[in-house]
């Protein structure tokens, strides 16, 4: 008996038919005149978008919760592609100056004062000029800063700032000198802020919400450093000092720049003096007055907690920040 040969259909096209489906064609207009507007009318409207192309839609307070989500997970993917696991987080006034911008700013302030010897906004706006040359050193703390993490050799470890101008352009700037990756993190505000021109393209990220930006600063960071800054330096700072008292999250360096500053904006004796903290909480950070006192502080740091920074990498220990 012969064996009978099957009839194997071939593989289908995967988008190709060769008759047509029922849906592929409107309404015939000889069965309804009113087919074209009708159409238009149901096909135009936003219930007929997919849910991830309907902006007004995913921009509702009912979807908040799957933006949340999405702010975290892109940065995260992000970050991940680039195999990045460690971050020296910088924080800064975005108004400080590059010495050489600070000085002509001063020069017109004076000149300004000159012409108008009484006029009240000149005076304060060269008092302005004056502080902003003697904080404007701190920018290229901020550069050396960058370079030596830049140049240490480790693939895994990169500066992080939020991405403006200032003191965290000095800091990505540094490291884009030293050829190394940098990263920012941008924020959408009302006001567009432009990231500064220094970020490694492919890791400056914008987020929306505040709270996801600050879980990224936090999640990878193997050190703080704070230069002379506003509201948002102190915000960072604040939120870093307090997830680490409370034992939130697992503890690292963190250093401010510039004592005479610092202590200024943050007595942190009354504090302990008044019962607000405790006395241990005086040794949750340090300062510095270079790059380079910052850098081997954070790397000393390191070595005596068991997670030196540039021995062969490991896994970071885990933290809820």
């Amino acid at each position: 008996m012969s064996a009978r040969k099957s009839a194997i259909p071939p593989p289908v096209q995967r988008t190709e038919r060769r008759t047509p489906l029922p849906w592929e064609q409107p309404k015939s207009r000889v069965e309804e005149a009113e087919v074209d507007e009708r159409l238009r009318a149901i096909m135009q409207d936003p219930s007929y978008l997919e849910a991830d192309s309907d902006v007004a839609f995913l921009h509702t307070d009912a979807v908040r919760g799957a933006r949340i989500q999405l702010d975290y997970l892109k940065a995260e993917l992000v970050l991940a592609a680039h195999g990045i696991e460690r971050t020296i987080v910088v924080f800064g006034s975005t108004r400080l100056r590059e010495p050489d911008t600070a000085r002509r700013e001063l020069d017109a302030a004076r000149s300004a004062m000159a012409a108008r010897p009484d006029d009240a906004a000149c005076a304060r706006a060269l008092r302005l000029a004056e502080h902003r040359l003697a904080l404007s050193p701190y920018y290229k703390v901020g550069h050396q800063l960058g370079q030596l993490v830049g140049k240490a050799g480790n693939p895994r470890l990169a500066v992080l700032t939020g991405g403006g101008p200032g003191a965290m352009e000095a800091v990505n700037r540094g490291a884009f000198d030293a050829g190394a990756p940098s990263i920012g993190l941008n924020i959408r505000l009302p006001r567009e802020q432009y990231p500064n021109p220094y970020i490694t393209p492919g890791l400056c990220m914008q987020f929306h919400y505040f709270a996801m930006r600050k879980l990224h600063f936090v999640k990878r960071a193997a050190a703080l450093v704070a230069l002379p800054g506003g509201y948002g330096t102190l915000d960072e700072l604040f939120c870093a000092l307090t997830l680490i008292q409370t034992r939130k999250s697992a503890p690292i360096p963190i250093v401010l720049i510039g004592q005479a500053y610092w202590k200024k904006v943050f007595n942190v004796d009354f504090l302990v003096e008044t019962g607000s903290i405790d006395e241990e909480d005086r040794e949750l950070f340090w300062y510095a007055e270079s790059a380079e006192e910052a850098w081997q502080g954070i790397l000393a740091w390191h070595r005596q907690n068991g997670s030196a920074l540039l021995d062969a990498p490991a896994d970071p220990p885990a933290r809820e920040p």
